[in-house]
């Protein structure tokens, strides 16, 4: 599924006045910039810190409650794993800060970027299916912080792990060795879920560029590139994958995810038999060898995004925002948010061994 960008551009206030901090849990910008990659990359990395850093006063987000974290806090003393993020079509990784926090304070070094031409204010149809510049992207980010002389020796690059959400799961897969079906993608969306949101993006003839909303023409599938979309991208030094509503689940060629030997656990949000099929992953439970498969009742899609204020769901009909972001499910998002944690961690716990 898609997250329409409206919602995160609404989002994005001015930057808040810094108080001294305490907070466990340091965050910093970083940008990743190579030669040899034409891609900029925005990263925010969270970690365990020694509580020093600044925090800030208050939170000018007009949507999410904010996740406290201290920026660019001391890095506590030790090696610890490390989570890689990787965030929904038309979202921003840090939307994602409120599990990064939780992963940081059990003591991960957790970092993703800002995919470009999927990011909010930075999104269009035709960059939407280019999964493999993604997990690139990704591959790249744990080149980049081996080398940096910031986080090289408080990184075990031994112990690596992904974490991905709906678009980002298809980035996690790749990665994790398996192949779309570029055929059976098209399939999908021209006719046999024509009307899921996820398609229905490709055909709506609009995108957004600078953080503004503009024409394009609709998009054909059959336009990608084939060879691309298909390739491997698989990268072996991730051991463990957790993927929330993974989006393109269903359209894997059945070979490849067979091949994949790592741990995966895969979630999805929403009773039996509502989960919508674009991330539906129960049949990709069972062609993953020694995959887990968890459904969470009473969330659906948007549970995963970080929690809303009091008055947000009316502000965002009152500007033309449809998608039920901030709608109450039949449980507080708070105690969704709590379970995922829970089952995240014990995840990451089991594969790649913090604090070991």
């Amino acid at each position: 599924m898609r997250l329409t960008a409206l919602f995160i551009i609404l989002s994005l206030g001015a930057a808040a006045a810094p108080a001294n901090a305490t907070e466990p849990v340091g965050v910093r910008k970083i940008s990743v910039v190579t030669q040899d990659y034409p891609r900029s990359l925005a990263v925010t990395v969270w970690y365990p810190s020694k509580g020093d850093g600044q925090v800030a006063e208050r939170n000018s987000d007009r949507i999410f409650e904010s996740t406290p974290a201290a920026a660019n806090a001391t890095i506590r003393d030790g090696r610890f794993p490390l989570v890689l993020l990787s965030h929904g079509s038309g979202s921003r990784v840090e939307g994602m800060g409120w599990i990064a926090a939780e992963l940081a304070k059990a003591g991960y070094i957790v970092a993703g970027p800002n995919h470009p031409g999927t990011t909010s204010g930075d999104s269009t149809p035709a960059a939407t299916p280019k999964i493999w510049e993604r997990a690139q992207d990704i591959s790249v980010l744990i080149t980049a912080l081996a080398a940096d002389p910031r986080w090289q020796a408080s990184i075990d690059q031994t112990r690596i792990g992904l974490l991905g959400f709906s678009l980002g799961d298809s980035t996690a897969m790749k990665l994790a060795g398996a192949r779309p079906d570029l055929d059976a993608f098209v399939r999908y969306c021209n006719d046999e879920a024509p009307g899921m949101l996820d398609c229905t993006w490709f055909r709506g003839g609009r995108g957004y560029a600078g953080g503004e909303f503009v024409e394009v023409a609709p998009f054909d599938l059959r336009s990608i590139n084939r060879t691309l979309f298909e390739q491997s991208n698989h990268d072996a030094r991730i051991s463990s994958v957790v993927a929330i509503d993974p989006g393109m689940g269903t359209v894997m060629k059945p070979e490849s995810v067979k091949t994949i030997d790592i741990p995966v656990t895969l979630v999805n949000l929403g009773n039996e038999g509502e989960v919508p099929r674009a991330v539906l992953a129960d049949q990709l439970a069972k062609d993953i060898p020694g995959s887990s498969y968890t459904r969470i009742d009473g969330a659906d899609h948007y549970s995963f995004l970080q929690i809303c204020k009091a008055d947000a769901a009316a502000f965002l009909k009152s500007v033309g925002e449809n998608d039920p972001i901030c709608d109450e499910t039949s449980r507080p998002r708070a105690e969704i948010h709590a379970e995922l944690s829970r089952l995240i961690i014990s995840a990451f716990g089991k594969t790649l061994q913090a604090g070991n």
